[in-house]
């Protein structure tokens, strides 16, 4: 490989026009930086970074440029610093466009090391819109959905350290950005939050109010007339890339590119049009700016999330390496419509204009498309996050109107026997990725052997299932079922 000059932008204009690989559609040397972007993993980059780049080709703007900050480690500014920000966007399965190079990205910064710069950029009056895809767990959140000053980063982002969370980062770039008169400004959540921006203009106001009123009313005052917090719903897959995919494209390009990301041809957008200052015409890529995310949202989140989440738990369990393995399953797929038909329809709102029977069936799909090699094991990570925004909303819903959500019981059964076993049918380590494995595992010595204190033990968790859910005898009885006939 060494022999292979890197892809960067000197190298891709030797390349030329070539009809294997479809070049930058924009002159990434002519982008002003106009989106802060914190979070610039795989997600963004398969994602709002290509409806960027050609919303900018068709409304003919070069002031769209990215500056991305990557929040946990270096990696990706590793990748793309010498690369001039290019990277490739691999599409798998059917109906897959040729390899992508995307230039819309014109600086990657490292959050953690040079947290002022960030605030710098947020600040920076060409900036008019900060989007954010930091997962869940990023926003810091405590058992009641506020904002954590427990954790040691926000407590120090509080006292005024340099800031490393995305929210003390948000809050002094704001902070900063009002005391320069840079103008408004709108923060666009891109995470699979229910209401996510709402979620997100409440954890700003937590940080204001834990400073001083000196400091926090003037900048709420400001942040209330020129600051919006739009919701947005964001859908495709963009599972781990492998040695493979980098080589493919090695082959395609005759170049190494070091950030490829991968994806399956479907994308999605539908964003709150709710917006302070000019915006992208993402419109223009594909996007739906619409004034009811939140129906859009809810349909994703319940039916895709909620059945990608169970089918990575059962699927992991009986020892299938990817979603598309698992949905292959023909017990598992069973199960997977099942879900969506008799626990998840009956909650939604449908948006106008979906064909939700259409969406269930493009789900599945999408799932079974075995070029994406999505591992269960990646889909199961950050569960004690994922199960109360994808399905114990669903669970609640049910129990409301009388009913037990035996399907949406499975797939949370699924996820506390793929913590409490640990391995697979075939005996193989099952990685438990979460910002509560402590307790989870803690909750699983009490309860190991017996089905009733297994989930008693992790029902009473109450970051994930409150105070109400542990009182609901039905989902309880259920609960013990499954998860006594997938531990035995």
């Amino acid at each position: 490989m060494s022999d292979v000059p890197r892809l960067g932008l000197d190298a891709l204009e030797r390349l030329g026009r070539n009809a294997t690989f479809t070049p930058p559609e924009v002159d990434p040397r002519a982008l002003r930086v106009g989106v802060v972007h914190l979070g610039i993993g795989a997600f963004h980059r398969a994602h709002q970074a290509v409806f960027t780049e050609l919303a900018m080709a068709a409304a003919g703007r070069d002031d769209w440029g990215i500056a991305g900050v990557t929040q946990r480690s270096t990696s990706v500014r590793d990748q793309l610093k010498p690369q001039d920000g290019l990277y490739t966007v691999l599409e798998r399965g059917p109906g897959a466009a040729p390899p992508r190079v995307v230039g819309s990205v014109r600086e990657v910064l490292f959050g953690a090391g040079d947290p002022a710069t960030v605030v710098d950029r947020i600040a920076d009056p060409a900036v008019r819109v900060v989007a954010l895809t930091v997962t869940e767990k990023g926003y810091r959140r405590d058992g009641t959905g506020r904002l954590d000053r427990s954790d040691p980063e926000v407590a120090a982002d509080l006292g005024g350290g340099p800031p490393r969370t995305v929210v003390g980062q948000l809050v002094r770039g704001l902070q900063r950005r009002s005391a320069g008169a840079a103008g408004p400004v709108t923060v666009l959540s891109c995470d699979n939050l229910v209401g996510n921006g709402q979620v997100l203009r409440g954890l700003v106001h937590d940080f204001l109010d834990a400073l001083p009123a000196a400091d926090a009313s003037p900048l709420a005052d400001w942040i209330a007339a020129s600051v919006r917090f739009p919701s947005s719903m964001v859908d495709r897959i963009v599972p781990a890339t492998t040695d493979d995919d980098r080589a493919d494209v090695r082959a395609v390009l005759g170049l190494d590119d070091r950030g490829v990301v991968v994806a399956e041809p479907f994308r999605q957008w539908v964003i709150e049009d709710d917006f302070a200052a000019e915006r992208p015409a993402w419109d223009l890529a594909g996007a739906v700016f619409t004034d009811d995310v939140a129906a859009w949202e809810s349909v994703k989140l319940r039916m895709l999330n909620a059945t990608h989440s169970l089918l990575a738990y059962l699927g992991a369990l009986r020892g299938h390496d990817t979603i598309a393995a698992a949905l292959a399953d023909d017990e598992l797929a069973v199960t997977a419509e099942a879900l969506m038909i008799e626990d998840v329809a009956p909650t939604l709102r449908v948006p106008d204009g979906l064909d939700l029977a259409g969406y269930r069936r493009q789900v599945l799909e999408r799932f079974a498309n075995p070029a994406l090699r999505h591992r269960t094991v990646q889909v199961a990570m950050d569960g004690s996050q994922k199960l109360p925004v994808r399905l114990l909303g669903t669970v609640r819903d049910r129990l409301a109107a009388g009913a037990i959500p035996r399907q949406a019981a499975l797939a949370v059964a699924g996820w506390m026997a793929y913590v409490a076993n640990g391995r697979d049918a075939r005996g193989r380590e099952l990685p438990l990725d979460d910002p509560l494995a402590g307790r989870l595992r803690a909750a699983v010595a009490v309860g190991a052997g017996d089905p009733k204190r297994l989930v008693d033990s992790l029902l009473h968790i109450e970051e994930i299932f409150g105070a109400d859910l542990p009182e609901q005898e039905g989902f309880r009885a259920v609960l013990i079922d499954h998860v006594a006939r997938l531990t035995a």
